[in-house]
């Protein structure tokens, strides 16, 4: 039986020319080999299966063949190059890293170097994944991979750049290889099963690309897989039963539901899923990756970006058509925050379905339409309606209570010189009430008609009516005396307003007592916000003392507490003047001078000191012969 060689060996590539995807980097090299300008030292980096060690190995063939091209690529012809391909050439030099981390591995590689080529012109040294070396080791290699011998070129490969010493990548020529795209996994895996003798679908062949994430030797390695399972037929249907991948048909189904807002399908076909062994993780991944592509197949423009076969392609633009944008964008956020809440959750499943309800309900309209995907509005909604609301009132008091009162009709505005049809007469304030009023200026005595609610015919609920004082209800059945409260209760504001406008000038400037200032002092202190928390907390611990009868101090500790209280004075000032009716009132801020600092006093001092006041002390230090030290 043959020798079977998977396809990521067997097609490896073996010219500059034959490398997939790396244009940029091919010519670059090419060039730099024509111009006979080598660097001493080169790194390259990028993903898995990208062509990393591929290329180095090019390379070092290339510089030593005997006979190059004229294309720049190696003769595969001359003594070097057979025994390259032979693997068994003496100037090119392969070391794993991972194994060979260690100081003396590098060691070792060093002595090497000293020794030249016996044939061709270049030793190669290729270290692949060299961020596996370890800090030693790599500082062992400084010396030598900054200043070789000249027959000596060292190509580095790795998939961990940031891994690397800075001073390690500033003696390296950087080569950055590109994922590879899409369409050239497709191109080359076509071209693969072209040599094979193996058909395929297109669809399939692109399931296979996007599954190897843009490596190449992962996508030769599924391609070798499915072609076993499908006995070298490959078909789309083939490849995502052996791959366990997703139907593009689910995600097309379920879109349909969730723009039909058929919940009760769309977790059935969750359902079927799930059954089938895939995880819901992987489902609502698959199914965010969907809606962007239906966002991108909606523009002429962005189509290109749908990274799918052509037929697919065609059903992505038709659906794409039926989906608004709004429920696309929606539908997006739903899904990435479903997806980013997984790990987390406990119910995995609800907060998958969760998802879907919240998908569906998108195009159903409501109050949340304007959320874009993102939680329900917070809101709090009355619990009782305006009807149920106005059934609870109480009803109006009865004829016979003692103070009736004028009964307002609905939408009905009465007032003082309009009386309200149907109004029970308004007892008349008393004198005192017009005599208290007076001695509070700041009270309007505009008359107001009072409003109750009827038993008979329920109204809007309102909130309690203020009734001023002096304000007095109007009845069309004894107009006279209506007229006649009215006159005195306007009697009685005037000589209010009277009053308050300096009728009586001890009623503004009225003395001030110390007791009553600490109480408001304190007051206000407690009324400011919690911004201002310092401020109150050093008002209350602050001594009010009046030094004059319109003019009060306080005492405050340093400079910071004064500025903080000058700078409510206007604020404070004005409280204190209406609290304590007194609008010459002025405030005074002093800083307490500091403490006197008295020095320490020494031993010999403090026992002078206590002798003095008690003489039995120096007895016994005479008597006990004691000494201070």
């Amino acid at each position: 039986m043959e020798n079977y060689i998977v396809s990521a060996r067997k097609y490896r590539p073996s010219t500059f020319e034959s490398v997939v995807g790396q244009q940029a980097l091919t010519t670059t090299l090419k060039n730099a080999i024509a111009t006979g300008k080598l660097a001493h030292a080169y790194l390259f980096c990028g993903p898995r299966g990208v062509g990393k060690t591929t290329c180095a190995r090019i390379f070092a063939k290339t510089i030593n063949c005997l006979s190059p091209t004229e294309t720049g690529e190696p003769c595969n012809c001359c003594e070097s190059c057979v025994s390259f391909n032979e693997q068994r050439s003496l100037n090119i030099h392969e070391l794993d890293a991972a194994s060979n981390n260690s100081v003396d591995d590098i060691r070792q590689l060093v002595e090497q170097v000293r020794v030249p080529p016996q044939i061709g012109k270049y030793k190669v040294y290729i270290i692949d994944e060299v961020h596996m070396l370890s800090a030693a080791a790599f500082n062992a290699f400084l010396k030598t991979l900054e200043e070789p011998p000249h027959y000596a070129i060292f190509i580095l490969a790795t998939t961990e750049k940031h891994k690397i010493l800075p001073t390690i990548l500033s003696r390296c020529q950087i080569y950055d290889f590109n994922r590879m795209s899409v369409d050239d996994t497709v191109a080359h895996l076509a071209y693969v099963a072209s040599k094979e003798g193996i058909t395929a679908e297109p669809e399939a062949l692109n399931i296979i690309a996007m599954k190897a994430d843009g490596g190449m030797r992962d996508a030769l390695s599924i391609f070798d897989q499915v072609a076993s399972f499908t006995r070298g037929h490959i078909t789309y249907q083939g490849t995502i039963e052996n791959l366990n991948v997703l139907d593009y048909e689910y995600y097309f189904r379920l879109t349909d539901m969730l723009m039909e807002n058929t919940i009760g399908d769309a977790l059935l076909l969750l359902n079927e899923v799930l059954n089938k062994g895939f995880d819901a993780s992987h489902f609502i991944t698959g199914l965010s990756s969907h809606f962007r592509d239906l966002l991108v197949s909606k523009d002429a423009s962005t189509v290109e970006l749908l990274q799918v076969g052509a037929s697919i392609r065609e059903r992505y633009k038709e659906q794409a058509k039926k989906c608004p944008l709004p429920f696309l964008y929606k539908a997006m956020k739903l899904s990435n925050d479903c997806d980013l809440h997984y790990k987390e959750s406990k119910n995995k499943r609800l907060l998958v379905e969760l998802a879907l309800i919240q998908m569906g309900q998108i195009t159903a309209g409501g109050e949340d339409d304007e959320v874009g995907g993102r939680s329900p509005k917070k809101s709090l909604k009355p619990l009782f309606s305006a009807a149920s609301a106005a059934a609870n009132v109480a009803p109006a008091a009865p004829a016979a209570s003692a103070q009736p009162t004028a009964s307002k009709p609905v939408g009905a505005q009465p007032t003082a010189s309009q009386p309200a049809v149907g109004a029970q007469p308004a007892a008349p304030q008393p004198t005192a009430t017009a005599q208290q009023t007076a001695s509070k200026p700041a009270v309007s005595a505009q008359p107001v008609a009072p409003q109750t609610t009827t038993a008979t015919q329920p109204q809007r609920p309102t909130a309690a009516p203020v009734i001023r004082k002096g304000g007095l209800g109007i009845s069309i059945k004894s107009p006279q005396a209506a007229a006649s409260a009215s006159a005195n209760a306007s009697a009685g504001a005037t000589k209010a307003q009277a009053s308050g406008a300096g009728a009586n000038p001890m009623e503004i400037n009225r003395p001030v007592h110390e007791d009553e200032l600490a109480h408001y002092w304190h007051q206000y202190a407690n009324s400011l916000p919690a911004e201002q928390k310092a401020i109150a907390r050093n008002m209350d611990s602050t001594e009010v003392r009046l030094t004059s009868p319109d003019t009060f101090e306080i005492m405050v500790e340093n400079e910071m507490v004064a500025k903080d209280i000058n700078g409510l004075s206007a604020q404070l000032l004005s409280y204190l003047r209406r609290e304590l009716k007194n609008t010459a009132l002025k405030m005074s801020v002093k800083v307490s001078a500091p403490e006197d600092n008295f020095r320490a006093f020494s031993r010999s001092e403090k026992l002078m000191m206590m002798t003095e006041k008690n003489q039995n002390l120096a007895k016994l230090k005479d008597l006990l012969g004691l000494e201070l030290n």
